[in-house]
């Protein structure tokens, strides 16, 4: 069992992993130490929590796995851990303060954020939340808290993707959410946890495609308005950086050269091509928890910028354990099938930070 940690020694452990990443990535953490420390830094995450459930039966939804008396003997205690987990995890992702915006998939309802923000050590950064419900049948979401003396939201809403091609099939809306960073930058915010590849990557990959696409119109728009739009696409996507829904349908782009304003850059990328990953399934890790952001802010000189134009994959210890299958270490997990094992989810988080240049 991993052993309680301190909030201290999850700030040391979140500082140095800046370091651990690859040379291109931590090249500029000096450069952007000195803006946090001028609170000129807003940190913005991604987490795929695995299974935040209640443990309270909702009829109108196929709970029935994590419910007290299910196979998972889901019960308050393992809610309350699972709570307890999230807040250390964001606690050190933060780094020198908690991230001003995180967005959440696989979270039951938007009762389970408010436990998350009201009932740990959360409640004291003042987080506030923005949720809608989806039409997924297991009942599982995506949302987003944040810090309002951050972030100031203007105006959000649930993007349904309805397949065409299959319209019996429900799944997670796109949480489209727009608002204000350091006081009148506008900021896009889209949240994503697109359909699984459950039934196989080939057939299952036009519904993913389809997500990719429906983004993609709505960037379009976005871009028509203002070229110089600031825009951050995070989520789970099911799929990597180099495959088709993204890299033919949502038009992330791999490399910074020759981006045009309305482009799309995949901060991602660099995991994809070092094998590294926010998820492992045998021997693979894949990058599936992915950041993708709008060309200005990563090509301009001044004003909002990604620093060095790259995101990070959380991955400190406490957060993996030792694959005795398959060699390696593998995300420390909260229930492998029925088995309960504490931890904290099957994915790694991932987090960008944004900075203004005057």
């Amino acid at each position: 069992m991993i052993k309680k940690m301190t909030l201290l020694f999850q700030l040391i452990i979140s500082s140095s992993l800046l370091f651990a990443q690859d040379t291109i990535i931590s090249s500029g953490h000096s450069r952007l130490q000195k803006f946090e420390k001028k609170n000129e830094t807003v940190r913005i995450a991604f987490y795929n929590v695995e299974n935040l459930f209640d443990i309270y039966d909702d009829p109108f939804k196929n709970d029935d796995e994590f419910l007290p008396n299910s196979s998972k003997a889901w019960n308050e205690s393992k809610y309350r851990d699972k709570l307890d987990n999230i807040y250390k995890t964001l606690t050190a992702v933060g780094g020198w303060g908690l991230p001003a915006i995180v967005g959440f998939c696989e979270i039951e309802n938007r009762y389970v954020l408010n436990e998350l923000v009201s009932k740990t050590p959360l409640v004291k950064a003042g987080y506030s939340i923005i949720h809608e419900e989806s039409p997924d049948r297991r009942g599982i979401d995506v949302g987003l808290i944040y810090q309002p003396k951050k972030f100031r939201p203007l105006s959000h809403r649930a993007v349904p993707l309805v397949f065409p091609f299959d319209t019996a099939t429900k799944t997670r809306d796109i949480l489209y959410v727009k608002g204000l960073v350091f006081k009148k930058d506008t900021l896009h915010i889209f949240v994503n946890h697109w359909p699984s590849r459950s039934g196989g990557v080939a057939a299952s990959e036009p519904k993913r495609v389809f997500a990719a696409k429906t983004i993609k119109h709505i960037v379009d728009s976005i871009c028509m308005r203002n070229p110089s739009s600031n825009i951050i696409i995070m989520g789970d996507f099911n799929d990597e950086p180099g495959d088709k829904s993204i890299m033919e349908a949502l038009l992330a782009k791999p490399k910074i050269e020759n981006l045009s304003a309305c482009d799309l850059f995949n901060t991602s990328y660099i995991f994809y091509e070092a094998n590294k990953g926010t998820e492992k399934y045998k021997e693979h890790w894949a990058v599936l928890d992915q950041i993708i952001v709008s060309a200005p802010l990563v090509t301009r000189k001044s004003g909002l910028v990604v620093p060095n134009a790259v995101s990070y994959i959380f991955d400190a210890d406490w957060l993996l354990e030792e694959d005795t299958k398959y060699m390696g270490i593998m995300p420390f997990r909260t229930y492998a099938g029925p088995k309960y094992l504490g931890g904290f989810s099957d994915h790694l988080p991932v987090f960008i930070d944004l900075i203004k240049i005057r």
